[in-house]
């Protein structure tokens, strides 16, 4: 249904950021048309909102400004706790790049905006420092390279960076009139989140009620709301999903299917509620309403600018406004390659797989798109309503020059540098080889699906049956192959299971191995290989010896290799046919992915 494709088109960032294109567009179209008054009486509406003794006393403007927009600051701050969690900020080595990269970031556009208009109103400085995370991800994946995801991430790490400290620049800059009290009371909600993260509530309703009545409180205080939105944010613990917790809401399922009543319906539902950190079901929850009602509502409420009456000459002949374009385009690209370049010369960490100094070019250049963070600056630096005019057409022009210098830059790194992918690759290397690898099915076989796997992973493919289930469907037609991927920072057993996997090999019994080391995964100590491979029927002083041969290590850390050159970096991680999946890898998921390929060579003979 054409409704239908609308919609899920409007969920990629990619469509998201059409839609802010346009909103933007309507907003400025509707303050130059001959409804224009009706534009500003819109945004000036009063609204009064009384509680008791409080009372909130704002224009239509200032409500999606400081109400709204709170929702925005608090998803961002969900997902700085995820990559400071289980992300990209998890890891000293992949944080500090983007850290170091973000801050140039913020403090270079901040001093080229005062070098060109400090003279004229310094108290913008503010407007350049901040970058349009969604709006960002959203135009690379329009005119960035054709595979761009290991540049999101870094892109998205840098911009997390960027929004803190934009946030925080936002919250102590340009607040006045402090009041002590609803100060106190505000710190108190960022104390009750604290402890509520410590005690692990995992229901989502305790955590929104006391961002509430933090919101009000930081109003009440002349605190820019958007500071506790961020804060409450980073508060909401974010906690990698538990085998354990699925397999109980797996069991409730069940029950279900057994038993369809409200009761156990209600059990099921909270199961599987639990089993997922109450910061990604808040976060899952607001992201798309934020991207597609509040930050376009934002945009309507502030892009609109009359440039009726000689008003975009005015701002043209502004140094306000081109110490905004300088400051967001120039200070931008130069802020964050400085930062990147010289944080990989100092060794401080690395970059992504597969991103190349074009692409971080071509990347420094998207953040140069400020506009959600930089008209929410310019409503609170400027008292002068030419100032802010001139500052909001700046944004404006930097959004449009940042994107076309963004897209050259790619494309020059693709033509000239033959950067066209800033991703892992997705080609499976070596292709399987019968002598070598660990294979279940015949060479004849229609399909191959190969799985790197951790014998301490929780998700491996033995723990969920997905080997089970893919040749239980395709029978013949499926070979299932297993490669080793051991990750020994999260994981430090898995190694030396690997290598036992490969002892009892040797000895014919791999598969047997493979299925008790998945089936006693808490059991993973020296002794227990040496009881798993007893068990097994495995000679013990020929397993012993293999255990020390340098052969198998070398086999194991092959299979490593080959995983790094294939672009696996988790696992599970399966390549179908030869070409690595990305997405869901749950059984449905790829039996689909391999029908999928059995239509595709019939319909290129039909055509």
């Amino acid at each position: 249904m054409p409704g239908l494709a609308v919609r899920e088109r409007l969920r990629t960032e990619s469509g998201a950021a059409l839609l802010l294109v346009a909103v933007t567009l309507l907003a400025l179209l509707w303050a130059n048309s001959p409804l224009s008054g009706a534009y500003e009486h819109l945004r000036e509406l009063p609204i009064h909102v009384d509680i008791g003794d409080l009372r909130f006393d704002m224009d239509l403007q200032h409500w999606v400004n400081d109400g709204l927009m709170v929702l925005f600051f608090f998803v961002v701050g969900l997902e700085v706790r995820q990559e400071l969690a289980i992300g990209s900020l998890r890891r000293r080595s992949q944080r500090l790049v983007p850290l170091v990269a973000g801050t140039l970031g913020v403090v270079v556009p901040a001093l080229v905006f005062l070098a060109v208009a400090g003279h004229e109103n310094p108290a913008g400085w503010g407007v350049v420092v901040g970058t349009d995370t969604a709006f960002v991800l959203g135009v690379l994946a329009l005119v960035g390279p054709t595979m761009a995801s290991q540049l999101r991430v870094f892109l998205l790490t840098l911009s997390v960076v960027d929004d803190f400290l934009a946030v925080g620049i936002i919250g102590v800059v340009y607040s006045e009139d402090v009041r002590i009290a609803p100060l106190l009371v505000a710190a108190g909600c960022l104390g009750v989140l604290w402890l509520l993260g410590r005690m692990k509530a995992w229901r989502s309703a305790p955590y929104v009620l006391v961002v509430l009545v933090l919101w009000g409180a930081t109003v009440q205080a002349g605190v820019h709301p958007s500071i506790a939105g961020m804060l409450a944010g980073l508060l909401v613990p974010a906690l990698a999903t538990w085998r354990a917790d699925v397999l109980e809401a797996r069991s409730l399922f069940r029950d279900y299917w057994q038993s369809p009543n409200a009761s156990v319906a209600r059990n099921a539902s909270v199961g599987l509620a639990r089993s997922i950190s109450v910061n990604h079901r808040i976060h899952e929850m607001l992201r798309g309403p934020v991207s597609l009602v509040v930050v376009p509502l934002f945009a309507l409420a502030n892009a609109g600018i009359d440039l009726r009456g000689g008003a975009l000459g005015a701002a043209l002949g502004s140094v306000i406004t081109w110490g905004v374009v300088a400051g967001l385009v120039t200070g931008k690209v130069v802020g964050v390659s400085l930062g990147t370049w010289g944080a990989l010369r100092a060794r401080l960490g690395t970059l992504p797989d597969g991103v190349g100094p074009g692409s971080v070019m071509g990347g420094a250049a998207l953040t140069g798109i400020g506009f959600t963070v930089s008209l929410l600056v310019v409503n609170l630096a400027f008292d002068d309503p030419a100032d802010a005019q001139a500052a909001t057409v700046g944004v404006l022009i930097a959004m449009v020059v940042a994107t076309a210098l963004g897209w050259a830059i790619f494309t020059l790194a693709r033509v000239r540098y033959g950067e066209a992918s800033a991703d892992l690759p997705v080609t499976l290397t070596p292709a399987v080889d019968g002598e070598r690898d660990h294979v279940k099915g015949g060479e004849d076989a229609a399909h191959t699906v190969v799985e790197y796997l951790d014998f301490e992973c929780p998700f491996c493919a033995r723990a969920t049956g997905m080997g089970t289930e893919l040749r239980e469907y395709f029978g013949d037609r499926v070979r299932y192959v297993v490669r080793h991927l051991p990750l020994e920072d999260v994981h430090p057993h898995a190694y030396l299971a690997a290598v036992a996997a490969e002892a009892a090999g040797r000895q014919g019994r791999f598969w047997e191995m493979h299925d008790r080391l998945f089936s006693h995964q808490s059991r993973l100590e020296p002794d227990d290989l040496r009881e798993h491979a007893a068990a097994s029927g495995l000679d013990l002083e020929r397993f012993d010896a293999d255990m020390g041969d340098e052969a198998l290590h070398a086999r194991v850390h092959g299979d490593e290799d080959s995983a790094a050159a294939s672009g696996a970096r988790s696992t599970p991680t399966f390549f179908l046919d030869g070409v690595r999946h990305r997405g869901p890898h749950n059984a449905r998921t790829l039996i689909a992915a391999l029908e999928a390929h059995e239509i595709a060579p019939a319909a290129r003979r039909r055509s």
